[in-house]
């Protein structure tokens, strides 16, 4: 006999286990279903940034949510994300000046702690960094990051807490449909029946579509991040997007920084989510390294770690899908983030959950990330040529 839920969720990384939380909350049944474990896919290995600064009204509400969620995580959904507030600056050329300044002006129009700044001013404020290319500078102080294994399960622990199940090492193997609707799921480990079925499933997230019959463009992609020992006398520095040479610094406990890409050609690196490498390449690690030694000479001094390899879910406009598909069925798609999705995770878990539960005049509407928006060409668009800086 099959099992029964009010919502199935695939996937128990972040947008499944915060889809559960608030689900949860409300009093709906929820069970969520895993084929490995929770933040096994590209949450676990995130790098776990936590910023404002998006060209978007909506995105940038969202990130400001989140950012006071992650502050007051204890009280807000229990335990310890282990959030650091480092600071968070972007270092723009002349060439994107202008839009940086737009994205502070609009930022600060709802709320964010943000400013620019002179670049004498960011020299004090992280001793030793390269700044005569820089055109300008843009700095939130309240931001910076925390830790991907401990948000998802403190998000799991709370969404159990309120009654959600969460399954795990059971793998999704088909979605049931009659007249149009979802009636359920087949998995490794049985039959579910649940009205709404919900794809959390990431960079799995096309194929899980595709199990409803329904095509997404969201790819599997390849990203990598190379670690390294900072010298013993720089403590930690804030988080660094550097949009002139397309990277992205980030420090961590043990006196370590992390370093990744801001490139959009990174969308090329398509894989199978089952079969990739996952630790970083020699090249990578080689190019890293010189792009730290170049933004903050000091760090010459500093000791390659090597580095690791993780998954993003990347649609054609780096923004996700987040909808119901096909429009009436009780399927819905949470997938495709791109990158952005863990800084966002606490408002696209309240989101996600006002649009299943179908709540009037919710604080973040999915329109804007409407799956129809392809088909209509209107994509999001963000200020950057670097997708990922949204």
């Amino acid at each position: 006999m099959a099992q029964t839920t009010d919502v199935l969720i695939i996937g128990a990384g972040i947008m499944g286990c915060a889809t559960a939380y608030h689900l949860a909350q409300r009093g709906v049944g929820v069970k969520v279903v895993e084929k490995a474990t929770v933040g096994a896919g590209g949450t676990g290995r995130s790098s776990a940034i936590i910023r404002q600064h998006y060209s978007n009204e909506l995105t940038a509400r969202m990130a400001l949510y989140s950012l006071r969620v992650f502050q007051e995580w204890d009280d807000r959904v229990g335990g310890d994300v282990g959030f650091q507030q480092t600071g968070w600056v972007a270092l723009a050329d002349a060439r994107n000046r202008a839009g940086l300044e737009a994205n502070v002006k609009l930022q600060q129009g709802f709320g964010i702690r943000t400013s620019l700044i002179s670049a004498d001013e960011l020299r004090e404020l992280v001793p030793g960094l390269e700044a005569d290319d820089v055109g300008a500078v843009a700095y939130e102080p309240e931001s910076g990051y925390a830790d991907p294994h401990l948000t998802v399960n403190a998000y799991a622990e709370a969404a159990r807490r309120h009654g959600a199940t969460i399954v795990v090492d059971c793998e999704v193997t088909g979605i049931r449909m009659a007249a149009g609707k979802v009636v359920g799921v087949e998995t490794t480990k049985g039959p579910i029946d649940a009205p709404v079925v919900v794809n959390c499933a990431g960079p799995w997230g096309a194929r899980v579509a595709a199990l409803a019959g329904v095509e997404v463009p969201i790819d599997s992609c390849r990203v990598q991040v190379a670690v390294f020992r900072r010298p013993p006398n720089f403590v930690t520095h804030p988080v660094v997007m550097d949009l002139i040479n397309g990277v992205y610094l980030r420090a961590e406990t043990g006196n370590l920084t992390l370093l990744g890409s801001i490139d959009p050609g990174e969308a090329n690196a398509v894989v199978d989510p089952d079969d990739y490498a996952e630790h970083s390449d020699a090249a990578f690690e080689a190019e890293m390294g010189e792009q730290f030694v170049r933004r903050y000479p000091p760090m010459e001094l500093s000791e390659s770690m090597g580095g690791y390899a993780s998954l993003y879910a990347v649609t054609p406009d780096w923004h996700p899908i987040i909808d119901e598909l096909p429009a009436g069925s009780g399927c819905y798609v949470c997938s495709g983030f791109s990158g952005h999705g863990y800084k966002l995770g606490p408002a696209v878990g309240l989101m996600t959950a006002d649009l299943i539960t179908k709540v009037s005049g919710p604080e973040f509407p999915a329109h804007l990330f409407r799956f129809s928006r392809y088909e209509e060409n209107a994509p999001v668009r963000g200020q950057y040529e670097y997708s990922i800086a949204g």
